[in-house]
């Protein structure tokens, strides 16, 4: 685990944010990978057609996010996230889809994904909510992130954080169900982005979770946020 009181304080390396995309259709991955592969910083690492493949290919390649369709033949996105949450806790999957419907946004989330977007989302909301994923972080819409904690805080139960995070962790997951990004929380805490890129490692590894909307759920679902507050 991460020690967020020793810290190398020199610059990240810059890496490439590796992508697998899954879709049944080949001219909308087509369309997405020319879109991703534009941007310097991300890089798509392969394709799959189908939940099944999904599977395979993301045990093979270990990509950072896969965008995954939801309808697709055979096994779908839902069963594909679970599958793939289970095997790599720590990759990002946002969902790419046009079902704008409840249903599908509580059974991916309940799965594992750390987002949910439609395909008619602008460009830079699809490049926004990559990078966002990729840092742990959240890529819900406001109205999508409402519902899905009126949802899930309906049948809360109640433990004491202290068996699983640190009083200071506890806090910054709870800025952090707010929507803060690092930086802000870093202002908020009066502590530096990177000791927040610190705590919260040690708060997914903790909690066995890769993103932030997964550790916000959970905390949701323990009572250790109250969503009233985010």
């Amino acid at each position: 685990m991460l020690d967020a009181d020793t810290l190398d304080t020199g610059p990240d390396s810059p890496r490439a944010i590796t992508l697998l995309l899954v879709d049944d259709h080949p001219v909308v991955r087509k369309g997405t990978r020319e879109l991703l592969e534009g941007e310097a910083d991300l890089h798509v690492v392969g394709e799959a057609g189908s939940g099944e493949e999904a599977i395979l290919r993301a045990r093979e390649l270990g990509p950072d996010v896969i965008l995954m369709d939801v309808s697709m033949p055979g096994m779908n996105g839902i069963e594909a996230t679970r599958a793939i949450k289970a095997e790599q806790p720590g990759v990002g999957v946002l969902v790419l889809t046009s079902y704008d419907d409840d249903a599908y946004v509580f059974a991916l989330l309940e799965a594992g994904a750390a987002g949910y977007l439609l395909k008619n989302a602008s460009e830079d909301d699809l490049l926004g909510a990559v990078r966002a994923v990729a840092a742990g972080e959240s890529a819900l819409h406001p109205s999508v992130a409402r519902k899905v904690l009126e949802r899930f805080s309906a049948n809360t139960t109640p433990t004491p954080p202290e068996d699983d995070l640190s009083p200071r962790e506890l806090e910054v997951l709870r800025v952090a169900a707010t929507g803060r990004t690092n930086k802000e929380i870093a202002r908020d805490l009066d502590i530096s982005p990177r000791t927040v890129q610190v705590h919260l490692a040690n708060i997914f590894s903790k909690l066995g979770v890769g993103s932030r909307t997964e550790a916000v759920l959970f905390g949701i679902k323990r009572g250790w946020i109250d969503p009233k507050m985010v």
